[in-house]
Order: structure tokens, then C-alpha cells, then sequence
């Protein structure tokens, strides 16, 4: 499938965020350091604010030459043009949302530590495949721990994008990516920064030592 990003580097996951307009400037930041890849994900807010910020975010992305992934969502991805969903285990059919989707837009699935997973939602078309808790995480402290090698393993049998996800910061990224991993999902370790441009930054740059 024709991306016309490659699907590595950061990938900057939205925080729960009640003050929209902080969202936005946070998320601008991110996309000012640098990160090219950015999942909106809301579990909160009331659907009107929820298409507002999406939208507000399609414009963000498209000014900064991003992408944006909605999570669970495939209606709003679909209502506000996004370049792609992600889907957790109990979020609907892969195969149905690829169906929706058509073959340009990007589609990944959530695999937890369970290669498996990953190898159906290759049949069903996702473009990458996301492992996780990689370290424990704040956002999902209950989360399943993911092993590193299962990035090796992916690497190995599918031709699917590894992204790892779950406690992520810039002091153990360089082995997230070293062990396999062409994403690097994140959320506190960068939008909890104190400049959240320069962390995008540094996590871009890491990712030039393994090209």
C-alpha cells in the first residue's frame, strides 16, 4: 500500500485533555518537533467536542505535512477524513474497517503481547501492528507486559510495521527501536514534557541511529 510517510518514528498519542485549546497547542508542538504521526485518542469528551478537536486536528496534521491515525473510531475517521484508525481487540472487525477504509488509508491494530494477533491482523490488512506494555504505564497500568523479542519474531514472519506502545520514554527508546520497533508510540514521557517541541524532537533524532 502507497503511504506517502513511512511509517516509522514517534507517534505521538493523544492525552485525556479537558482544556481543548491546550490540547491543540500541545499537539502543535509535537508536530513543530518534528513527529509525523499523531493518534487521536478520546475516551472522554462528549462526541461535538470529540468531532471538533478531530477536525481541528486534521487541520494541524495537514499544515505540518502529518498524518492522523483516530483511534476506535471508524465514523469519525471516516467524517473527518483521516489517514487511518486504530483498532484494540474488542474494537469491531479488521476486516470490515479495511473494507471502509480502502487500501490507501493506514490501519493498525492493537496486539498486546500475543504474535498471533498480530499475524490475523496482517491477514485482515493492518499496516502495522502495535506491542505493548513494553514498560509499565501510567496510562494502562494493568496492561499486559510485551516481551522485546516479539518485535525480532514480527520482523521475521510479517511485512507489517512493528509499533510498541506502553511506558515509553527517551531513556529506553534507543532499545525499543534497536529491538525491532519502527514506532514508537508515546503519550506522558512527551506530552508531559516541560518542551514538548525539543522531545519530539529527541525521539526523531533517535531513530536516525538505526536507519
Amino acid at each position: 500500500m502507497n503511504h506517502a510517510l513511512a511509517l516509522r518514528g514517534l507517534y505521538a498519542i493523544t492525552p485525556e485533555q479537558a482544556d481543548g485549546e491546550r490540547l491543540l497547542n500541545d499537539v502543535e508542538a509535537a508536530l513543530a518537533g518534528g513527529c509525523r504521526w499523531l493518534q487521536f485518542r478520546d475516551k472522554t469528551s462528549p462526541m461535538p467536542e470529540k468531532v471538533a478537536r478531530a477536525r481541528a486536528l486534521r487541520r494541524l496534521t495537514k499544515q505540518h505535512g502529518a498524518k492522523l491515525i483516530v483511534n476506535d473510531d471508524l465514523a469519525l475517521c471516516q467524517l473527518v477524513d483521516a489517514d487511518g484508525l486504530h483498532c484494540g481487540r474488542d474494537d469491531g472487525s479488521l476486516t470490515l474497517a479495511r473494507a471502509v477504509l480502502g487500501p490507501g488509508k493506514t490501519l493498525g491494530a492493537s496486539c498486546y503481547n500475543d504474535l498471533s494477533l498480530a499475524e490475523a491482523a496482517q491477514r485482515a490488512g493492518a499496516n502495522y501492528v502495535a506491542f505493548g506494555a513494553v514498560f509499565p504505564s501510567p496510562t494502562k497500568p494493568g496492561a499486559p507486559c510485551a516481551d522485546l523479542a516479539l518485535f525480532g519474531q514480527a520482523k521475521a514472519g510479517l511485512s507489517a510495521t512493528t509499533c510498541a506502545i506502553g511506558g515509553i520514554t527517551l531513556d529506553n527508546a534507543a532499545t525499543v527501536i534497536s529491538a525491532g520497533a519502527d514506532l514508537l508510540a508515546v503519550i506522558t514521557d512527551l506530552f508531559g514534557a516541560p518542551d514538548i517541541a525539543a522531545r519530539a524532537a529527541a525521539y526523531q533524532s533517535l531513530f536516525k541511529d538505526f536507519a
